[in-house]
């Protein structure tokens, strides 16, 4: 009787490990780690062409907004009354119709305490205007992840404003792996 329960646990396992791999749910192992990096953007409307004039987690840089196939989250751009303020990508016309678009919320506590991303409640198609100090969470459409249907998330926060240069310089953090929300150094564990 005693082979016959473990030849039933074994099987029992086996099932319980095989259900565990094919959960269409469940995310590939992290394999990339997460880590701070300063990226200073150049504005929109005052900024040379050469330079960056918006943020990308996928490439965690500065990207420039007019080359083919960059995708990015927002740009940055200053009114004719020099506030400074992030363009998301439905402010500029260029969001997919898909139900995941990219999208800021500012955070209320600082940058090294945002661990984890909120999955929801981000600003998609509203102009953010920014201060320096101030610290946001980004999530990237799923064009990112297509194939596993989820976006990327990250961190920023804006160190400083430098209206001479038109420009800002930024704290970021991308997690760049596929899912994943964890905003913390090194490999994120959800």
């Amino acid at each position: 009787m005693s082979s016959l329960l473990r030849v039933l646990t074994l099987a029992g396992l086996a099932v319980a490990a095989a259900a565990a791999c094919s959960d269409p749910n469940a995310l590939p192992t992290a394999v990339i780690s997460n880590d701070t990096s300063t990226v200073t953007i150049y504005s929109l409307r005052t900024g040379s062409l050469t330079l960056p004039n918006a943020y990308s987690v996928n490439a965690d840089a500065g990207v420039q907004t007019w080359q083919a196939g960059t995708n990015f989250e927002f740009a940055y751009s200053t009114d004719t009354t020099g506030r400074s303020m992030f363009l998301l990508l439905d402010v500029l016309g260029l969001s997919a119709t898909a139900s995941v678009k990219p999208g800021l919320i500012l955070s209320t506590i600082p940058f090294d305490q945002m661990t984890g991303a909120p999955q929801n409640g981000y600003i998609t198609s509203d102009t953010v205007f920014i201060a320096p100090g101030q610290s946001y969470y980004v999530r990237t459409g799923v064009n990112t992840c297509a194939a596993l249907g989820v976006p990327l998330y990250g961190k920023v926060q804006v160190l400083s404003i430098d209206s001479t240069a038109g420009s800002v310089q930024l704290l970021v953090l991308a997690d760049q792996n596929c899912g994943y929300r964890g905003l913390g150094l090194g490999l994120p564990k959800s």
